[in-house]
């Protein structure tokens, strides 16, 4: 899977931005934190979510329980939007 094309981000000091580009049914903003903004950064690549679930266990310091809940939680929040590509 991966961030489908037409969505683009930027990440500032204290957020991580999403928005469409064009070509895709979604017309908002999605906001969110630097932990969310991670797990989208790895979907600029085509990634599982158990490989994004290592990327975060490499990176942050927490029960790899909740990472696993935390990956799910966003990408099917993100599938909703239509910003996943299978």
């Amino acid at each position: 899977m991966r961030l489908k094309k037409g969505f683009i981000t930027h990440e500032g000091a204290a957020e991580h931005i999403t928005v469409p580009a064009g070509g895709v049914s979604f017309s908002s903003m999605v906001r969110s934190n630097k932990t969310a903004g991670f797990i989208v950064e790895c979907l600029k690549e085509d990634v599982t979510e158990s490989e994004i679930v290592e990327r975060m266990s490499e990176k942050y310091d927490a029960p790899k329980e909740q990472i696993e809940r935390d990956v799910k939680a966003v990408v099917e929040k993100l599938r909703g939007i239509g910003a996943i590509e299978e």
